[in-house]
Order: C-alpha cells, then sequence, then structure tokens
C-alpha cells in the first residue's frame, strides 16, 4: 500500500499505517516465545525515523498461516528522506525495514532504490550495502534506533554503485545470461518462459542496453509478472511469469538480481547463489 502521484510520494500516516498493518503497533511479543526473545517495537523505530526526516511511504503486512499470530506478523516498510518527497529524479534512495513480533524473522534494514519508471522498488544486496540484521534476543531497542540510523550514512555508496552500472554496456549475449541467471534465481528448472521474455522493453524509456536499465527491466517482468514467449502447457494455457506476492520472495529475488548486477560489474559471468524455489 502506498501512495504516490508521478513519483511525487506522501508520507505514510500513523491511521493509514495501523489499517494496513497492525503488527506494526504490537504492544508486546507474540505468545509462547522463549523468555530469551526480546520485543523490538516497530512502532518505536517508525518513530525514530520520522524524528531523523525519514517519513514512511509504503507498507505491506504478511498473511499469517496461524491465527495465533495475527497482528505480530511479518512486515515491511520503506522509508524516504522528506526533502526527496516531492523530487522527481529517476531514482531515489529509500530504507527498507523489515521485523515481525512472532520471532518470524530478524529485525532487518537495508537500503532501497525507487525508481520513477517502472515504480518498482529494488532492494540492495548484502554485499553492496551495509545491511543491519539484528536477532530478538538480548536487544536493546533503543539501541537497534540509533543503529538504523547509522546506516543513512552508507546511502552514497548505492548512488555510485548505479552510476556504475548506468556505465556498462551490456550486448545482447550479456543481456540474455543475465536473464538466464535471474530466470535461474525465480525458478531454478522449468522456467515457463525463455530468458529473451525478460529482456522485452515494457516502455520506450527502458529500451536502453546498459546494465542499470537491464536490472530493472528484468526485476519488473519478475516481480510484476505478464512476460510470455508464447508457448502454451499441455492444456493449451499461455506460459507466462505469475507476479510475486510474498514479502521473503520479493527481497529475496532483489537482493539476488542486485548480486548479479554486482558480479557483471567485477568482471564475472552472472551466477545464481540463491533459488526462491528451494
Amino acid at each position: 500500500m502506498s501512495t504516490t502521484t508521478n513519483f511525487k510520494a506522501s508520507a505514510l500516516s500513523t491511521e493509514t499505517l495501523q489499517r494496513a498493518a497492525p503488527s506494526i503497533f504490537a504492544r508486546g511479543a507474540a505468545p509462547g516465545l522463549s523468555p530469551r526473545y526480546t520485543f523490538v517495537p516497530t512502532a518505536d523505530i517508525v518513530a525514530g525515523l520520522r524524528e531523523a526526516n525519514w517519513a514512511p511511504v509504503h507498507v505491506e503486512e504478511q498473511r499469517p498461516r496461524k491465527v495465533e499470530r495475527l497482528g505480530f506478523q511479518k512486515h515491511l516498510l520503506r522509508f524516504r528522506q522528506v526533502e526527496q518527497m516531492q523530487t522527481l529524479d529517476e531514482w531515489n534512495v529509500e530504507l527498507v525495514l523489515l521485523n515481525s513480533h512472532d520471532a518470524g524473522c530478524a529485525y532487518q534494514l537495508d537500503a532501497g532504490i525507487y525508481r520513477r519508471i517502472c515504480s518498482n522498488g529494488l532492494v540492495v544486496s548484502e554485499a553492496g550495502f551495509e545491511a543491519l540484521r539484528f536477532r530478538h534476543s538480548g536487544l536493546d531497542p533503543v539501541e537497534v534506533v540509533r543503529a538504523s540510523l547509522r546506516v543513512i550514512e552508507f546511502m552514497p555508496q548505492v548512488s555510485r554503485r548505479i552510476q556504475d552500472f548506468r556505465m556498462r554496456s551490456m550486448s545482447w549475449g550479456d543481456q540474455l545470461a543475465f536473464a538466464r541467471a535471474a530466470l535461474a534465481v525465480r525458478f531454478e528448472e522449468d522456467a515457463p518462459v525463455d530468458p529473451g521474455s525478460l529482456l522485452q522493453a515494457r516502455r520506450a524509456e527502458d529500451s536502453s542496453s546498459d546494465l542499470w536499465t537491464l536490472l530493472n527491466r528484468v526485476q519488473e517482468h519478475l516481480i510484476r509478472g505478464g512476460a510470455s514467449d508464447g508457448r502454451r502447457d499441455r492444456n493449451g494455457r499461455l506460459r507466462t511469469v505469475r507476479a510475486l506476492r510474498g514479502i521473503d520472495s520479493k527481497v529475496t529475488l532483489n537482493k539476488a538480481l542486485w548480486g548479479l548486477a554486482e558480479q557483471v560489474i567485477q568482471g564475472s559471468e552472472p551466477t545464481p547463489t540463491v533459488s526462491l524455489s528451494v
């Protein structure tokens, strides 16, 4: 759930966050957890980031498998600097916060990229950015907020890496190799489309052959779905890439794609190190 118009984002109010993801405002951990589990209230982290002029602009909440986890489940928020809320730059750097109150995940804070053209949010891999990870054991919530603010210092590194991607020209063979590796991340085996399907530009702005444009083009096809090479399954239905819905799947895929781009910059063949099928 996000509020954007022509890439100009609006800060999500506390009331909007409460409606979209009540788990953010849990007053304690889910019942039945170990006494060693430390409750890190996401609401306090949101307040701390707001004081540092980072406003929430997007929120998601995972659907729990067990009813007793309702209100404590995994949630994701994206934050943008207040001074960038009304800009029309090609892309903006964001903070991506992932947390839960049911031991579903460690507290995580990553760098994110929001691109105006396709409005898909990338998440930067740990190889290209100093990400934060905290286990819910022996934690001081106040220190978590302080550490979150220190992540901001690494944002210029992300901007420089994007420039590296933009300067890297990709031949058709290079693009196919990247798309092939990206398909292996999403499907591992028996992909519904061939790699060339991920190279189709949805808009004129995505027709360039540089690595940055390629990364975003492939990412949009794998996240939003809809790409097809015209093949049909045994029932005669057109085989297409389905949209990706889960929070974990989207974050993992985004990081993996960024990692593939890092490999290209380092002069290596793009080789997946993770698969969503496993």
